[in-house]
């Protein structure tokens, strides 16, 4: 009887992921229409609330809001093109993911198998670099206001470091987000790299900051921010890298490979 209500319960949990993973897939041009009327709109709504008069801002400050909205926006699009045809790319000719008992089957008998595929608890990692991207702009837009045509050396710097972190690691959480839904070998690893780069440009940017003489309280605003990212990208990890070595479902579909 236990045996048959967990069966039960797992196969609405599997049912119910499938769902979402093709509410997302289908409605993907959707979000991303959506994204840029939100996005854009919230910008505009930042840069009008400026306390000094908006044709005073400076020209860095419409074009970083408008990378904002535009980078997440062009790096979906490419990705959806470099991985259309994503589960039919090669397998890495190096393995890195040695961990566990696995054998080799081929693309066709990964297909087959009940756990190809994106859905199950793969889902909440799908949605939660999706989601990084609304999040991180978020963050940006709430700290860092737009800046009149003169400003210090250090809220230049400033402003230049947080711009490229968010544009760059906005898209390419997108880009491996892609990969992930078009089951494309390289996702694991990719998503790996993304984690080691996201540690990395939070410290580079705090050397980098850190060497203007930034004032008390932007340092330690700037401190919170920064330790915080980098917390949210370790717990990241520690919570799913052990998934991404050991699950059947991400051996199956990504690797092509069956518990031995």
């Amino acid at each position: 009887m236990d045996h048959l209500v967990l069966t039960t319960v797992r196969n609405r949990i599997q049912a119910r992921s499938d769902a979402l993973l093709l509410s997302i897939d289908n409605g993907l041009d959707n979000i991303l229409k959506y994204w840029l009327l939100v996005a854009g709109l919230l910008s505009a709504l930042r840069i009008l609330s400026a306390p000094h008069d908006v044709a005073h801002a400076s020209l860095a400050t419409f074009a970083s809001y408008m990378l904002v909205v535009v980078a997440p926006f062009a790096s979906t699009l490419l990705a959806l093109r470099w991985f259309s045809r994503g589960h039919l790319q090669p397998q890495p000719a190096t393995r890195l993911a040695r961990a566990g008992a696995w054998q080799r089957v081929s693309r066709g008998e990964a297909a087959r198998h009940p756990q190809y595929g994106a859905s199950g608890i793969m889902v909440s990692l799908v949605m939660g670099m999706m989601l990084n991207v609304p999040v991180r702009a978020a963050e940006y837009l709430a700290a860092m206001p737009p800046m009149p045509a003169a400003v210090p050396h250090w809220a230049s710097v400033l402003h230049f470091a947080m711009t490229l972190d968010v544009v760059l690691f906005t898209s390419l959480y997108m880009i491996a987000f892609v990969a992930a839904l078009r089951r494309a070998p390289l996702f694991p690893r990719l998503l790996l790299a993304i984690w080691v780069a996201d540690v990395a440009m939070q410290l580079v940017t705090a050397q980098m900051v850190g060497s203007t003489n930034l004032p008390p309280a932007v340092a330690d605003a700037l401190h919170a921010l920064l330790m915080g990212n980098v917390k949210k990208v370790l717990i990241s990890m520690a919570l799913w890298l052990p998934y991404l070595l050991l699950s059947t479902r991400v051996n199956v579909t990504y690797r092509h490979r069956v518990p031995a």
